[in-house]
């Protein structure tokens, strides 16, 4: 079964851009991310930023202590945030790049060039009882850095594909390139997940990737929430997501 994973980042950007400096604010992002787990998302998505423009130390805290199912952290490679992450023990890590001119997470990780500090950063988490995935583009050579990093996962960076979705001649590369991506990924052992731009209506074309085992999504959903709510739009999701290959 193919699980879902919901971003709550853009919760607490709408919190954010009226509460920014508050100790209170709405919408809550825990209480979204309760509401996601009783529709039945298999697992809660945050990005603890640098510069804190969303998800807060509070948050992520609360978060730790209320969910129910498995907490993603994502995060850059940095030692304050490796030591944040030891100390709130996510079931996982992903790592991510970061730009602070950037609205969202955008292209993944050159792991190829720094595959020896990522590796040294997963073995302090893993050492901590956290598996590691690392965000990347479908390219090959960096899943193989990955492999040399010795993740547990990877999260194959879906935005390209997203993007050129509106376009069938570019949309089918993009999606080939994920094929290849995650049949390398299984074949050298890596989990493979994905995410960045997925929506209620290019996710059935991302059937035809094998190996996935859970969609980070978290954008489309908000989205659709102000007209739904959040457990339909889970549910929704959800429903989506069920016609994917076993």
């Amino acid at each position: 079964m193919l699980k879902l994973g919901v971003n709550i980042d853009h919760v607490a950007t709408l919190r954010e851009a009226r509460y920014r400096g508050s100790s209170h604010g709405e919408p809550d992002p825990v209480m979204a991310a309760q509401i996601c787990e009783d529709a039945g998302a298999h697992g809660i998505t945050a990005h603890l930023r640098e510069d804190r423009r969303h998800i807060l130390d509070r948050d992520l805290a609360s978060l730790r202590s209320s969910i129910r199912t498995r907490l993603n952290m994502e995060m850059a490679a940095t030692p304050p945030m490796v030591e944040l992450a030891i100390r709130t023990k996510p079931e996982i890590v992903c790592l991510v790049p970061e730009n602070r001119q950037e609205v969202t997470t955008e292209g993944g990780l050159d792991v190829r060039t720094h595959w020896k500090t990522l590796m040294e950063v997963r073995e302090r988490l893993n050492h901590a009882k956290i598996e590691v995935s690392l965000f990347i583009n479908p390219e090959l050579v960096q899943i193989e850095a990955a492999s040399l990093a010795g993740v547990q996962f990877i999260e194959l960076h879906t935005g390209a594909f997203a993007e050129a979705f509106g376009n069938p001649a570019q949309r089918d590369l993009e999606l080939d390139r994920l094929i290849k991506a995650s049949q390398t990924a299984a074949s050298l052992g890596l989990k493979v997940n994905a995410g960045h731009g997925l929506n209620y209506q290019n996710v059935p074309t991302l059937f035809a990737v094998p190996h996935l085992l859970e969609l980070n999504i978290g954008h489309s959903i908000i989205s659709r929430s102000i007209k739904t709510g959040i457990f339909a739009a889970v549910r929704e999701m959800l429903e989506v997501m069920k016609g994917y290959p076993a």
